[in-house]
């Protein structure tokens, strides 16, 4: 009885209830951290804060506790060596002449180990490219049978969120994170990784990132042209081409209903415009769609100009053409007895063979 009230003076003395406004807490360079990379936790509270004290979940006393250098000045909380015993939740709250503050809001450290767990995908729907005051759909997904997944956002103070995995009907894991409303003010670049509950803390290599792009925030809408043409057989190189009269460093081409990001290319001053030529070569059926180009800074590449006029590229599945030789007899229109021509995609498994007899001509569209 004495040991348990000892333990409740004790957890009271170094966790007590506050009243001032919480500090915000965040981790430098970011919440998830590779195994043995240093890592550093932040606080910031308000003027008058004088020692901010830091503990992990469960733990019944602080881990440390730091001054700020001047008022209102963050404290870092160094982390060296990471290793599993610092993965987990943690929080922090300072205190000030006139008492102690809230406890600040939960920071989870999560220890990834791109050794044992394979990162998983990352992707935006319905697209990357979000209206200002648009939402837009994160879908983190792997095949591995993580418990839930972890979505970091880029820039200051890196705030992350977690979610229950969900399995799919092909037997793939997903968790679906809700975003917005965008906006062009910073920069909206995201990561995730797929963890167990049950192992402490473990968790895959973070994603490729995923950049939502604001569009109308410049003023200037560039153009878009393709060679040859807008329609194209299967196995043609084909280029689309962006400019803008407006010096701009970055172009985008974006194709509609993907979940791609677009591709980006810096621009080269040419002919009195900025442009960039975006190749596709050989083309299948798979390029087909709609697309439009956008320009940017390189500065700031999330904010885009107004889009392009949309472009349609239709891809036929195969184009075949045949001018004769002349043949033996030295008629032009008389191909050699028995020629044989074979046509399909380049990529496909579909092909036609063809058997051309004597005296025949042919021009044919295979779709």
């Amino acid at each position: 009885m004495f040991a348990t009230l000892t333990a409740l003076l004790c957890l009271a003395s170094y966790f007590p209830p506050g009243t001032l406004p919480k500090p915000t807490i965040w981790a430098e360079p970011g919440s998830v951290i590779s195994r043995g990379k240093p890592v550093a936790i932040c606080g910031q509270g308000t003027l008058e804060a004088k020692e901010y004290l830091v503990y992990g979940e469960g733990s019944s006393v602080p881990w440390d506790r730091q001054q700020p250098l001047k008022p209102k000045a963050k404290v870092r909380f160094s982390i060296p060596y990471r290793e599993e015993r610092h993965a987990g939740r943690h929080r922090c709250y300072y205190l000030s002449p006139t008492g102690w503050s809230e406890h600040s809001d939960a920071l989870e450290l999560v220890l990834t180990d791109e050794r044992i767990y394979r990162k998983p995908s990352l992707s935006a729907l319905p697209s990357p490219v979000v209206t200002s005051g648009g939402f837009v759909t994160l879908r983190c997904i792997s095949w591995q049978g993580f418990d839930r997944f972890i979505l970091t956002k880029e820039g200051a103070h890196r705030p992350s969120w977690t979610l229950d995995s969900q399995q799919r009907h092909n037997g793939q894991f997903q968790a679906l994170f809700p975003v917005g409303p965008v906006t062009p003010s910073y920069s909206w670049t995201f990561r995730c990784c797929g963890c167990y509950r049950y192992i402490h803390q473990q968790c895959s290599e973070p994603s490729d990132p995923v950049e939502l792009l604001v569009p109308g925030v410049l003023p200037d809408t560039p153009s878009l042209s393709v060679q040859p043409g807008p329609t194209v057989a299967a196995g043609e190189n084909v280029t689309l081409l962006c400019q803008t009269r407006s010096q701009r460093d970055i172009l985008f081409l974006s194709k509609e209903g993907t979940m791609v990001s677009p591709l980006r290319l810096r621009s080269k001053y040419q002919a009195q415009q900025y442009q960039a030529q975006f190749s596709m070569s050989p083309v299948t059926s798979a390029h087909g769609g709609t697309y439009r180009c956008y320009s940017s800074f390189s500065t700031s590449p999330y904010k885009l100009s107004h889009p392009s006029d949309a472009l349609e590229l239709m891809v036929s599945a195969c184009h075949l053409l045949l001018s004769f030789l002349p043949g033996p007899s030295g008629d032009p229109t008389s191909p050699p007895p028995g020629l044989k021509v074979t046509s399909g995609e380049s990529q496909g498994p579909l092909s036609r063979e063809l058997t051309v007899s004597p005296g025949l001509s042919l021009e044919t569209q295979l779709t």
